[in-house]
């Protein structure tokens, strides 16, 4: 396995970081990182959209042969890349499919350590618009100096604003934690 200065040894030290260390060695071999990288995103919407699938790979009362065979016909009604259907097969068959979303998150991280990128994780109370992406991802750029992947979730819980988790450090730009310290300063 290739490791990128260190980097991708800590990235896959947990058991989803394995997982997704072997995925990402198939789809080096297999020139398929980018269709891998698009398929799993793909899973990632899916998972905090599709109520079906977040139940189907969280719960621990489906068999591992029904798990199989509904994570086949996931992949292909998502037109999933079929090294990806593979591997959701391998974590039906070793009931891992719990832990997809970490699979998922270190997967992006490995490729961005192979990329020489940063991945940025960025809540925002609202989806972000393809200009407020790009224009974030410059200004994180200057920040660092290297290229930076935004990896995006909503939480309207933050009321506006954004948080940035980019590596070990939290940007908290959110109107709920101004809120909170302006409550904290009031009350003396």
């Amino acid at each position: 396995m290739e490791n990128s200065g260190g980097i991708q040894g800590n990235i896959t030290a947990g058991l989803a970081g394995r997982y997704a260390s072997a995925l990402f060695d198939l789809a080096r071999e297999s020139n398929a990182i980018d269709s891998v990288q698009q398929s799993l995103a793909a899973l990632r919407s899916g998972l905090t959209e599709s109520d079906d699938l977040k139940a189907l790979v969280e719960s621990p009362v489906v068999s591992r042969t029904d798990a199989a065979k509904a994570v086949a016909a996931v992949a292909e009604a998502m037109k999933l890349d079929s090294l990806t259907g593979k591997f959701l097969g391998v974590l039906a068959e070793n009931r891992r499919l719990a832990d997809l979303g970490g699979m998922i998150d270190a997967f992006d991280a490995i490729v961005a350590a192979h990329r020489g990128e940063v991945t940025a994780k960025v809540t925002s109370a609202h989806p972000l618009t393809a200009e407020q992406l790009d224009a974030l991802a410059a200004n994180l750029k200057t920040r660092v100096g290297r290229d930076v992947q935004v990896a995006t979730t909503v939480d309207p819980a933050i009321l506006g604003g954004l948080v940035v988790q980019l590596g070990s450090q939290l940007i908290d730009g959110s109107i709920r934690t101004r809120l909170n310290s302006f409550a904290q300063a009031m009350k003396g």
